[in-house]
C-alpha cells in the first residue's frame, strides 16, 4: 500500500498541492519562531535579549503551533474526504481498512516531509529577518547572530508530521466506515474535543480577572483563551452551519431564487466538508479581531495616561503585532487554500448541473451564495470567540464592557474575510467552468 501511495502522489500531484502548501507554510512559521529559542540559547547572547527572544518564541510559537496544527489538519481532511469513491473502490476490490489507512498515512507523511524540507531554507531567511526586525525596534541586541538549530527543526518536523498523520488517520477512518456501509460515526471524539476546547478557553479567559489593570501580561490570557474558544466553535461548525442554514433558508430563497435554493441544498449535504473551510475563517476572524482590538485599547490607555511606554509594554506590543502580522496572514492563506481545494474538486458536480440545464451563470450564482453563507457563519463564530477575550480585557484594563475600538477593527477584518472568501470561491469556480460539461462529468481524478 505504501507503493500505491507513492504512485498516487506521482500521477496525481494536483490533488496534494493544497496539503503541500499547508505543510510548507505551517512548517515555515513554526521553524521561524522556534529558531528564536536556538538564538536565545546561543553563546554570547545577553540576558535581556535571551529573555525577550524566549518569550516571543514561546508566545508566538504557541499560537502558531495551535493554528498550524488545525490548518494542516483541516486541509488534509478536505483532501481525504474528497476521495470517498476511490476508497470505496479499493474496499470493493479487496483492500482492508488497515491497508487503506497505511496508504493514506503514507501519502500524508510523504507530502508533509516534502513540505518541511522545502520550508527549511525559507525558515532560515525568515528567522534572520525576524531577528533583524526585533533588533531594529530595540528589543534585541544588534550584536546577536541568528541561529537555526535543533529546536527549530524538531518543532517543524514534529508538529507538521503529527498534524498530518492525525488528520489522515481520523479522515480515512470515517471514509472506510462509509465505504463499508457502516453507520456514520456519532462524532463523539469531535464533540468531546470541541467541548474541552470551549471549557479550557473559557477558563483561560476568566484568568484575566486575576491580573491588575497595568500588568504587562494582562493581554496574554484573553488572547490565548479567545483562540482556544475559536477552535472549539470551529469543531462544532458542521452542526452550527446546519443551524445557520435553517435560519437563512427562506431569506436566501427569497433573495436569490433558484441559486439560493441550490446553495442551501448543497451546503446541507456538504456540511462536514465545509467545516474544513470554516475553521481557518473562524480562526482568522477571532484572532485578528481580538488581538488588534486589545492592542488598540492598550495603546489608547497608555496615551491617555500621559505615561511613556515601558520596555515591557513595548516588547509586548512588538510581540502582539508580530503575532497578528504573521499568523493572521497565514490563516488568510489557509482560508484561500482550503476554498481553492474544495471548489476546484467540484468540477464533476458543476458539469452534472450544467448537463441537467443549469447555466454557468446559475452555477456561479450558487457558489457565490454558498460563499456568502460561509462568510456569515465564519464571521459570526469568529466574532463570538473574539468577544470572549475582548470583553474581560476591556473590563479590567479600561473599566468598560465594549471598547469603542472594536467596531473599526471588526469592520476591517470582516472586509478582508469577505473579499478572500468570495474572490477565491468565484474565481476558482469560474476557472473550473471553462471545461466542457461532458468532459467535466467524465473526469474521475
Amino acid at each position: 500500500m505504501l507503493f500505491l501511495a507513492m504512485r498516487s502522489i506521482r500521477y496525481r500531484p494536483g490533488r496534494f498541492l493544497a496539503t503541500l502548501l499547508a505543510s510548507f507554510l505551517g512548517a515555515t512559521i513554526i521553524m521561524v519562531f522556534n529558531s528564536m529559542h536556538d538564538t536565545a540559547g546561543a553563546s554570547g547572547v545577553d540576558d535581556v535579549t535571551a529573555e525577550f527572544l524566549g518569550v516571543a518564541a514561546s508566545i508566538v510559537g504557541g499560537y502558531g503551533t495551535l493554528l498550524v496544527f488545525f490548518s494542516v489538519a483541516s486541509t488534509l481532511t478536505v483532501n481525504v474526504r474528497q476521495r470517498d469513491e476511490e476508497i470505496a473502490l479499493l474496499r470493493n476490490t479487496g483492500a482492508t481498512p488497515a491497508q487503506i489507512k497505511r496508504m493514506v498515512l503514507g501519502e500524508a507523511v510523504a507530502v508533509a516531509l516534502v513540505g518541511v524540507l522545502l520550508a527549511i531554507v525559507p525558515a532560515m531567511f525568515g528567522g534572520r529577518a525576524l531577528l533583524e526586525a526585533f533588533q531594529d525596534s530595540g528589543q534585541a541586541s544588534p550584536d546577536v547572530d541568528h541561529a537555526f538549530g535543533a529546536i527549530a527543526l524538531t518543532a517543524g518536523f514534529g508538529v507538521t508530521l503529527l498534524a498530518s498523520m492525525g488528520a489522515a488517520f481520523l479522515a480515512v477512518r470515517r471514509a472506510t466506515r462509509a465505504a463499508a456501509g457502516a453507520n456514520r460515526s456519532t462524532g463523539r471524539g469531535r464533540t468531546f474535543t470541541g467541548a474541552a476546547a470551549l471549557v479550557v478557553g473559557a477558563a483561560t479567559v476568566c484568568a484575566t480577572f486575576a491580573f491588575d489593570a497595568t500588568d504587562p501580561a494582562l493581554m496574554g490570557a484573553p488572547a490565548y483563551g479567545s483562540i482556544v474558544v475559536a477552535v472549539g466553535l470551529a469543531l462544532f461548525s458542521p452542526v452550527l452551519l446546519r443551524v445557520f442554514l435553517g435560519w437563512l433558508r427562506r431569506p436566501l430563497t427569497a433573495l436569490f431564487g433558484v441559486n439560493g435554493r441550490l446553495a442551501v441544498h448543497n451546503m446541507r449535504q456538504r456540511a462536514a466538508q465545509l467545516a474544513g473551510m470554516l475553521m481557518p475563517l473562524v480562526l482568522f476572524t477571532g484572532l485578528a479581531t481580538a488581538t488588534l482590538t486589545m492592542q488598540s485599547v492598550e495603546n489608547d490607555m497608555v496615551k491617555a495616561s500621559g505615561l511613556t511606554k515601558s520596555v515591557a509594554n513595548k516588547n509586548l506590543e512588538a510581540i502582539n503585532l508580530t503575532v497578528v502580522g504573521i499568523i493572521v496572514v497565514f490563516s488568510c492563506i489557509m482560508l484561500i487554500n482550503s476554498l481553492y481545494a474544495a471548489t476546484s474538486y467540484r468540477r464533476q458536480e458543476f458539469g452534472q448541473q450544467r448537463l441537467v440545464g443549469a447555466t454557468p451563470g446559475q452555477v456561479l450564482g450558487m457558489v457565490g451564495v454558498e460563499a456568502l453563507v460561509l462568510t456569515v457563519a465564519g464571521v459570526f463564530l469568529g466574532t463570538a470567540a473574539a468577544l470572549t477575550g475582548i470583553l474581560p480585557f476591556s473590563l479590567v484594563r479600561a473599566d468598560e464592557v465594549l471598547p469603542d475600538q472594536v467596531l473599526g477593527v471588526w469592520l476591517g477584518v470582516v472586509a478582508v474575510a469577505v473579499v478572500a472568501t468570495l474572490a477565491t470561491s468565484l474565481a476558482t469556480a469560474r476557472r473550473t467552468l471553462r471545461a466542457p460539461a461532458v468532459e467535466a462529468v467524465a473526469l474521475t481524478a
